[in-house]
């Protein structure tokens, strides 16, 4: 079985920490790559550098407030680059800020999550997360030439 790829964009070690940690200990196939601010998301993504080799994401989970190159500039990045855009983005934040949620969704985000302060809230959330994105939900394929073909219909 293939593993569900996962790219976590946040530069809180916490919260990687504890993001690495509950999604370990779930029954599915995951696989997380992390990457600590938006400069390394795009390389990620785009496989420059260090992440040549780099495993496109089934899924990210990408934090608003980050330095170097924050969320939102890396959200609308994604969704403007033709072999990216289909890749399901849940923003991740702390922000609860209705114009964070309303900027997330126009620039298209599919799912925004506020962050919460207590740990088993936290995780009680991935792991709706997790049930939601990788039992119940159709994923778009990680071919470029399913997203090729998809794009020219």
């Amino acid at each position: 079985m293939t593993p569900i790829q996962v790219l976590l964009v946040d530069d809180n070690e916490a919260d990687t920490d504890l993001m690495r940690e509950i999604l370990e200990a779930s029954r599915l196939h995951l696989e997380l790559a992390t990457v600590p601010d938006g400069v390394e998301a795009i390389n990620y993504l785009r496989k420059k550098g260090s992440y040549a080799r780099a495993v496109r994401p089934d899924l990210i989970l990408l934090d608003l407030n980050l330095p170097r190159k924050d969320g939102r500039e890396v959200l609308q990045e994604i969704k403007e680059d033709p072999k990216l855009r289909l890749i399901p983005i849940v923003v991740m934040t702390s922000s609860a800020a209705d114009a964070d949620v309303v900027r997330s969704y126009s620039l298209g985000a599919n799912c925004y999550v506020t962050k919460p302060v207590d740990w088993r809230a936290f995780q009680e959330i991935v792991k709706a997360i997790e049930g939601f994105w990788f039992v119940i939900v159709r994923l778009p394929p990680a071919e470029d030439s399913a997203s090729d073909e998809a794009l020219s219909h």
